[in-house]
């Protein structure tokens, strides 16, 4: 029987390699969907997990995910033996970038490499992880090509990006439209096909170099307009009486030509602050500097320090000695109500504050139960009516849903808002410091 057959009647074997937030959503909607599937991963204690029907990802329904373990259409293991088993591959593994701001495709490397050991004929490998147009083709292709098959008749490559938005309880895996550009025509075919049995919408584009640059332009583009309020918002602070989100939600009643943004803390979670830096890069080699797109990146970067300075400014009009204050960060994640951390705001805050020599630091977050910063081991705070005596500031940094504001703008000496999280309470006795209302300094 060969893949098309195989696809379309629900026999095929599916494996994806890398379970995270990617890779175990699509593993269980290929399972729910009666497919065998088999998630690889090198960490043990995520094996160890599926194994147990014990889900560790927040926007997969409990139920679904345990059903899909007890019937035995999902299991998991820590190593690529069984690859000739599979007919599909999808690649879902990291895609951080080093300390200079460059690419570390290295984990794409070494999954291109392990299927490479079990490559067969009639193959459909589709690598989703966020990666610079030329990947699927520069990389992955030569190395899947180094066992003497062929790219299109003997085996499938395309890249389809992931389009994961932590917490969203409305756009999923399946009801996501996703986007599939084949090596080959043939290969767009049946890599549409497989992300059809599982996907609502599935669109085709020309190659996989579209669909790599396409990725990048979806996040770029958020990344440009994000920068964009945040330097309108730190300017409307330092003018004075100009609340930059009352003036883009007015914006915002223009029914076309505008599509409102809101500054905040920084930009966290996986792909926004990471794939600028990839397109920067491989222009580089084209003798094109993506100026644009680096000065947003930037200043993006930066708003944390300037959170810093917010803190510090805040905690001087009240008298307190400065290093001496006992600082409260409300939220940990990176955005509201997930336990994601990559690249927090939140935590970049309060690495500065240690980095400053504040030393009475604590925080709060009900989907985050400890971090560790700097060498130092931090456990969420209880927000009990005891706590408010304990600390002179209060940083909103991640706007949790659970967070009753009201009763923390009551209760708190001073807080410093930078979600605008405080905005529905009417008198803030003057104690509430919003980043971007230009009232503050």
């Amino acid at each position: 029987m060969n893949l098309e057959s195989k696809i379309k009647d629900k026999t095929a074997t599916v494996g994806i390699i890398g379970l995270g937030y990617v890779g175990l959503p699509l593993a269980v909607e290929f399972a729910a969907n009666g497919f065998n599937t088999l998630g690889i991963d090198l960490d043990r204690q995520k094996i160890e997990s599926i194994n147990k029907g014990q889900n560790y990802i927040d926007d997969i329904a409990n139920d679904r995910f345990q059903s899909c373990v007890q019937s035995g259409k999902l299991k998991a293991e820590a190593g690529y033996q069984r690859i000739s088993e599979m007919d599909i591959v999808y690649i879902c593994v990291p895609t951080p970038f080093t300390d200079n701001k460059e690419p570390d495709i290295s984990f794409i490397r070494a999954a291109s490499e392990s299927i490479a050991k079990g490559l067969r004929k009639e193959q459909l490998i589709i690598l989703k992880s966020t990666t610079f147009p030329e990947t699927t083709e520069g990389i992955t292709q030569p190395i899947l090509e180094s066992t003497g098959l062929k790219v299109g008749h003997d085996f499938f490559l395309a890249f389809s990006p992931e389009r994961i938005d932590p917490g969203n309880k409305k756009y999923t895996t399946a009801n996501t439209p996703v986007l599939v550009g084949g090596v080959t025509k043939r290969c767009t075919e049946l890599a549409c096909l497989a992300n059809q049995q599982i996907i609502e919408r599935v669109v085709a584009v020309s190659s996989p170099k579209i669909a790599e640059m396409t990725k990048l332009l979806e996040n770029i583009f958020r990344s440009v307009n994000i920068a964009l309020v945040n330097e309108l918002a730190q300017l409307c602070d330092r003018m004075g009486g100009i609340d930059m989100w009352e003036v883009i939600n007015a914006a915002a009643t223009k029914p076309f030509g505008f599509m409102p943004f809101y500054p905040g803390p920084g930009i966290g979670g996986h792909c926004i602050n990471i794939d600028p830096y990839y397109l920067s890069w491989k222009a580089k080699g084209y003798d094109f500097h993506t100026n644009f797109i680096e000065l947003a990146a930037e200043i993006n970067e930066n708003m944390p320090h300037y959170v810093y300075s917010m803190i510090v400014e805040a905690i001087a009009q009240k008298g307190i000695p400065l290093k001496e204050s006992r600082i409260l960060m409300l939220g940990a994640a990176f955005k509201k109500d997930v336990d994601d951390i990559r690249h927090s705001p939140s935590l970049m805050i309060m690495q500065i504050l240690l980095q400053r020599g504040f030393k009475n630091l604590m925080y709060n977050d009900p989907h985050v139960p400890q971090v560790e910063l700097l060498g130092q081991r931090f456990t969420s705070k209880a927000l009990t009516k005891e706590i408010w005596s304990e600390v002179d500031c209060v940083v909103i940094g991640t706007d949790h849903s659970l967070y009753d504001m009201a009763m923390i703008v009551e209760n708190a000496p001073m807080v410093v808002d930078t979600r605008n999280a405080t905005s529905s309470i009417g008198n803030k006795n003057h104690k509430v410091f919003v980043l971007g209302s230009g009232r503050w300094v």
